[in-house]
C-alpha cells in the first residue's frame, strides 16, 4: 500500500530564514554516515579475505577460491530477503528505529566476525555475513523514508545526493584503508574498527536522530513549519491501492529489472574480485592493493555529479526527451564498462598502470546508472517508485549472489590470467545484453496506473491500463 501526501493548508506561510543550518542538516549528516558505515561493513570482506587467505602471514585460512566466492556472496543471501517488505516496515514502524538496527546490528556482528572465523570456520563466517545482509535489507527503504520526512523539496537534490554519496565514499575509504590496517595490525582489526565506528554512530543517532520533524525534540518551530510547508505534511493523506497486476505485466518495468540485474552482475563481480585480481595477477601488495581498488569507486563518486548536472541541463533545455536522456546515461554507464572490460583482457602482463586505469574506467562509468535506469522507477510511476525499487533490487541482488559464485566456478586457478579474462568477457556480455533490452523496451513516460483508485474513493466505472 502506497501513500500520497495531501497539500498543506494555504494559511501556513513558510519562514524566510529557510536556508540557514538546522536540525535537518544534522539528520542529513547522520544519514550520510549511516550509508558510509553500512557500505564499509558491506564491502570490507572483499579486502579482508585477501589478507585472511595470505599464507605468508599468521592466523590465516587455507580457503580455496570457491570457498572464498561463497563467503563473498553470502552477504546477499540475507540482503534479498527483506527487499520487498522493507518499505512497508519502514512506513509502519518509522525510519529511525530501522536505521538504528541496520548500523547497530552490523556493528555488533562485525565485532564477532574474527571469533566466528577462528572458532567456527568459513561456515560461521558466512552466517555472520548473512545476518549483516539481512539487517541491511532495511537500508535503502529506510533512507528513502527518512529523506521523505526530513528534506524539503527545495533541498532534496543536493541533500539527497550528499546522503547517497556516503555509499560510494564508504566503499572507497574501506578499500583504501583496509590494506594498511591489515598490514599493521592484522586482518581482525578491519572488523574491530568497523564495529567500533558503527557503535559510536549508533549511540550518536539514538541521542540526535528522529523519525520526522514532528517527533524531534530539538527542532525549532520555525524549521518544522518550513519542512512541513515544503513537503505538504499537514493535509490529509490518501492511501492508494498498489496496482500490482499492472506493475507485473508492464514490459517497460521488466526492462528496468533487467538493466538493474545486468548492472549488478558487472558491478559486484568487480567489487568482490578486484582485490584478488590485483593480488594474484598484478602482484600488487596489500597496501597498494587497497589504494588501487579504492580508486575506481572514488572516480564513480566524482562522476555522479557531472552526470546529474548534464542530465538536468539537457532536460531543462528540452534538447531531448526524458526517455532518450535516461537511455543515453544508461548506455554510457553500462556499455562503456562492457567495452572497457574487453580492453582489459588485452592488457600485457605486468602493465599495472594500464590495468588499473581500465578498471577505474569500468567502475567509474557505472555512475551513468544514477541518471539512467535508477530514475526510471520515478519517471514511470512516482507514487509507487519505492515498491518498484524493492522489486528490482530483489532480483538484482539475487544476481549479486550469482556473480561471485560464477566467478569462482570459472577461476579454477586464480593465477591464470586467461581465466580472469573469461570472467571479464562474461560480465561484458551481460552488460551489453541487459542494456540492449533496456534501450528497446524501457520508457520514462508516466504510466496510467500511477493514479489508481484510492481506498477512500468510490469505484470508478473505468480502469486505467
Amino acid at each position: 500500500m502506497a501513500t500520497q501526501v495531501g497539500m498543506v493548508a494555504n494559511d501556513v506561510k513558510p519562514p524566510e530564514t529557510k536556508s540557514k543550518l538546522g536540525i535537518r542538516h544534522i539528520q542529513v549528516a547522520l544519514l550520510f554516515l549511516a550509508m558510509l558505515f553500512a557500505y564499509s561493513m558491506r564491502v570490507n570482506m572483499s579486502m579482508a579475505i585477501v589478507a585472511m587467505t595470505d599464507t605468508n602471514n599468521e592466523n590465516t585460512f587455507n580457503w580455496n577460491i570457491q570457498t572464498q566466492s561463497v563467503i563473498l556472496s553470502s552477504f546477499f543471501w540475507g540482503y534479498i530477503v527483506l527487499q520487498l517488505p522493507a518499505g512497508e516496515l519502514a512506513a509502519r514502524f518509522g525510519g529511525s528505529i530501522l536505521i538504528t538496527i541496520v548500523v547497530g546490528a552490523n556493528a555488533v556482528i562485525s565485532l564477532l566476525v574474527p571469533l566466528s572465523a577462528y572458532y567456527g570456520g568459513w561456515e560461521a563466517l558466512c552466517a555472520c555475513r548473512v545476518l549483516q545482509g539481512l539487517t541491511q535489507g532495511f537500508l535503502f527503504p529506510t533512507i528513502h523514508n527518512l529523506i521523505g520526512k526530513w528534506v524539503p523539496l527545495e533541498e532534496k537534490s543536493r541533500l539527497g545526493t550528499i546522503i547517497y554519496a556516503g555509499a560510494q565514499l564508504g566503499t572507497a575509504f574501506q578499500l583504501l584503508v583496509s590494506g594498511f590496517i591489515a598490514d599493521y595490525w592484522g586482518w581482525p582489526a578491519i572488523f574491530y574498527i568497523n564495529g567500533a565506528l558503527g557503535a559510536i554512530w549508533t549511540a550518536a543517532y539514538v541521542m540526535l536522530g528522529a523519525d520526522s520533524p514532528q517527533t524531534s525534540k530539538m527542532i525549532s518551530a520555525e524549521e518544522k513549519i518550513y519542512i512541513q510547508h515544503s513537503l505538504g505534511q499537514v493535509g490529509e493523506q490518501k492511501k492508494l491501492k498498489t496496482p500490482w497486476k499492472e506493475i507485473w505485466t508492464s514490459l517497460p518495468f521488466y526492462a528496468v529489472i533487467i538493466a538493474h540485474c545486468g548492472q549488478n552482475w558487472g558491478f559486484w563481480t568487480l567489487m568482490t574480485e578486484i582485490p584478488s585480481y590485483m593480488k594474484k595477477i598484478l602482484g600488487v601488495d596489500i597496501k597498494a592493493n587497497g589504494a588501487m581498488s579504492a580508486l575506481p569507486y572514488l572516480v564513480m563518486f566524482i562522476l555522479g555529479f557531472p552526470f546529474g548536472f548534464v542530465s538536468d541541463y539537457v532536460l531543462k533545455k528540452q534538447w531531448i526527451s526524458i526517455t532518450v536522456c535516461r537511455k543515453i546515461s544508461n548506455t554510457i554507464g553500462i556499455w562503456g564498462p562492457a567495452v572497457t572490460l574487453i580492453g582489459l583482457s588485452y592488457v600485457p602482463a605486468g602493465n599495472i598502470v594500464l590495468a588499473v586505469t581500465l578498471l577505474t574506467v569500468v567502475v567509474g562509468l557505472n555512475a551513468g546508472q544514477y541518471t539512467g535506469y535508477l530514475l526510471v522507477h520515478i519517471d514511470m510511476a512516482p507514487n509507487f517508485a519505492g515498491s518498484m525499487m524493492g522489486i528490482t533490487n530483489f532480483f538484482a541482488n539475487i544476481i549479486s549472489i550469482m556473480a561471485p559464485l560464477m566467478a569462482g566456478l570459472i577461476l579454477q586457478d586464480e593465477r591464470d590470467p586467461y581465466q580472469w579474462y573469461q570472467v571479464f568477457y562474461v560480465s561484458s556480455g551481460i552488460y551489453f545484453a541487459s542494456n540492449l533490452f533496456f534501450i528497446i523496451f524501457a520508457t520514462s513516460e508516466k504510466q496510467k496506473w500511477n493514479e489508481p483508485i484510492a481506498d477512500d474513493e468510490p469505484e470508478r466505472t473505468t480502469k486505467a491500463v
